[in-house]
């Protein structure tokens, strides 16, 4: 896990040198966004020289791109921890919205990376594989409550972007102190969940 990789002040990292970049990268997202750092700055603030990040990552996308591939994955374990709590295809959905706001406002630098490092999964396919295997994952449910593929693609679809909403709005303050309104917010998210895949229960 990026979150367990402890940065040595020597700048030895005894065959760790990737781990320190993405923790050291992982820092800096949380301090100026994904677009707000470069390769050399990475490289001082794990310790080691500008060069060194070179032998792993061949630009500054390369090593956003792993950090996006262990969100993904990240995700994907507690995505599969919420669906397994029920069930039921509508609950399930609903867990999973509660556990996306959760994700980003407990992870944000690791949500950032993800999903505003504006990249090109084309280029990485590791980190499109990843973003595969999470649809794969969250697709039964939706399945269970649709009539076929493409309904079921854009039911949640609908769940996942008002998940996503919530989670930014959380991030930004709108619902006051982050750490405060997280519990309501995952509420929010349940509640709205459920009213996309039963529109008509009010429930």
């Amino acid at each position: 896990m990026i979150s367990s990789v402890k940065r040595r002040p020597s700048g030895r990292h005894h065959g760790d040198l990737r781990n320190a970049l993405l923790r050291a990268a992982l820092d800096l997202v949380a301090e100026h966004g994904p677009h707000g750092f470069t390769l050399a700055e990475a490289s001082r603030r794990a310790g080691v020289s500008v060069a060194a990040p070179y032998k792993h990552f061949a630009d500054r996308d390369a090593l956003l791109a792993e950090l996006a591939t262990a969100g993904y994955r990240e995700q994907a374990e507690r995505f599969a921890a919420a669906l397994a709590g029920s069930d039921e295809p509508r609950e399930q959905l609903a867990a999973f919205a509660a556990a996306y706001v959760r994700f980003a406002a407990e992870r944000s630098a690791l949500f950032d990376a993800t999903f505003h490092a504006g990249l090109d999964k084309s280029r990485y396919p590791d980190l499109s594989a990843a973003g595969d295997a999470l649809v794969d994952l969250l697709l039964p449910p939706a399945r269970a409550l649709s009539r076929d593929e493409d309904e079921a693609v854009d039911l949640l679809l609908r769940v996942a972007g008002v998940a996503h909403g919530l989670a930014v709005f959380l991030r930004q303050g709108l619902f006051g102190v982050a750490a405060d309104a997280l519990p309501e917010t995952e509420a929010r998210a349940v509640r709205t969940a459920r009213a996309i895949t039963h529109p008509s229960d009010p429930t």
